[in-house]
């Protein structure tokens, strides 16, 4: 199992944390970035795209976009509870170092839905 660790490099294209994911840490997946068996995640090639690594370098608010609010990510979120927004929200007000360092200290992956970004 590998450990977690806090890098902006583990950063789906989402806002998920890949540096915390069970699939990532026992070596089942090399993360978002470097899966190029996801041809299947319409967010991932939105951000290849346009070249950014995550939607909070997008233009389009995350909450109005259809691509990031597909069915497969609303599925998601009602199975783990996850609010992908939330995590994008904490990226673009804090940004994303900020941000590998929250999921990897608190060993998650997601933010849980019900939370918001906090504020600075």
């Amino acid at each position: 199992m590998r450990p977690i660790i806090d890098s902006t490099q583990l950063i789906g294209a989402c806002g998920l944390y890949c540096g915390a994911c069970k699939k990532y840490l026992s070596g089942k997946c090399p993360g978002c970035h470097k899966h190029e068996k996801a041809t299947w995640c319409r967010i991932r090639k939105c951000c290849q795209t346009k070249g950014i690594h995550t939607c909070a370098e997008c233009g389009i608010e995350v909450r109005d976009c259809s691509t990031h609010n597909n069915l497969i990510g609303k599925v998601f979120s009602l199975l783990f509870g996850s609010n992908r927004a939330a995590c994008i929200d904490y990226i673009s007000r804090h940004g994303e170092e900020a941000f590998a360092e929250k999921m990897a200290a608190e060993e998650k992956m997601t933010m849980k839905r019900g939370m918001e970004a906090q504020k600075p």
